[in-house]
């Protein structure tokens, strides 16, 4: 069965008895990561558990195909159902999958791991087909979406955030959801439970420093065209070690935001209120950048700068590929074009 965005979260909480195989995949790894945890969950407590849980790769399956349905009919010594995690999914698992499928385990549930794949991909088209299994993308997810994350999170800990403080951090920190979560985490630590809600001047002592402030530099100087500034931003990003999808989303976002206001701007918006509808809106201390930003570019030149970064984000994804050289290079070629 083929998932769409609606129903993936009421699926997560409740996953149809009737998958047997679930492919969790897509260009965020963190959010790939903890789908496939939140679903393994409803199959054992621990999914460490030695006599319930096990966890195998692509290439195992590869070498011993008969692998995967032996571990799923094996018997647990203490009862109850078993997990199989597979990880590093890939195509080369679509023929064992479709076999498996034909046969399944009422007892078992096997997940797998996989990078982003394309619609053409075989064992996402088999998980998508089969009414015994299920495909769950999991996308970078926008503004919006970590907005509403950071909220329901410390809503969980009896904290509350002040609006503004949310919309500087979404804009900051959005991403692989595993950065995300772990700057959420900083912020409970810090917070405790001092009853007070998190102010904006707090999420930027506690989210400010490294990668999430780098960011914020990184897209800005790219927008501004200020060469210098991006690559020394573009360089301590690579020394902190941040996932170049995050780098590269983190820009894709950025100009998203700058068409979309500038879009709504010829279709007779006033600038201010263009950008007010911006969810979450523009942080009131970059409002006077992002209108400069926008003098920069036209609707077009934005949209063929998202259609650039979209190929870039595919081409990167190639095995082997040079994913920092290739994006140093975008950002030079954005930052040495002329104003249009």
């Amino acid at each position: 069965m083929k998932l769409t965005w609606k129903q993936i979260e009421p699926f997560l909480k409740n996953p149809d008895p009737k998958a047997r195989v679930i492919l969790v995949y897509g260009p965020d790894t963190g959010l790939v990561r903890e789908r496939a945890s939140i679903l393994g969950k409803t199959v054992v407590a621990d999914l460490n558990d030695p006599f319930n849980a096990v966890q195998l790769s692509a290439d195992q399956i590869a070498e011993d195909p008969a692998r995967l349905s032996d571990e799923a009919g094996a018997i647990s010594m203490m009862g109850g159902d078993r997990l199989i995690r597979v990880t590093d999914g890939a195509d080369k698992l679509t023929v064992t999958i479709k076999s498996y499928l034909e046969n399944p385990s009422d007892s078992a549930l096997v997940v797998i791991e996989a990078d982003n794949l394309t619609p053409r991909s075989s064992l996402r088209k088999a998980c998508e087909a089969a009414k015994n299994a299920a495909a769950l993308p999991c996308y970078v997810e926008d503004e919006r979406d970590v907005s509403r994350l950071i909220r329901e999170s410390l809503q969980q800990e009896g904290l509350n955030i002040q609006p503004d403080a949310v919309g500087w951090l979404a804009a900051n920190i959005a991403g692989d959801r595993g950065r995300v979560r772990s700057e959420i985490e900083k912020i409970i630590i810090y917070k405790g439970r001092d009853g007070g809600p998190l102010t904006l001047q707090e999420a930027q002592q506690i989210c400010g420093e490294g990668g999430a402030q780098t960011l914020d530099n990184l897209v800005h100087a790219v927008a501004n065209r200020q060469a210098d500034l991006a690559m020394n931003a573009y360089a301590l990003l690579l020394q902190d070690g941040v996932a170049f999808i995050t780098i590269l989303r983190s820009l894709m976002n950025h100009f998203r935001r700058l068409h979309m206001v500038k879009t709504r701007i010829a279709q007779g918006d006033a600038i201010e209120v263009a950008m007010k509808k911006l969810q979450p809106p523009v942080f009131f201390k970059q409002e006077a950048q992002f209108k400069a930003q926008l003098s920069q570019f036209s609707a077009t030149a934005l949209l063929n700068i998202l259609e650039r970064f979209s190929a870039l984000e595919a081409e990167c994804k190639k095995t082997g590929a040079p994913a920092e050289t290739l994006i140093a290079q975008a950002i030079i070629g954005l930052t040495a074009r002329r104003a249009a």
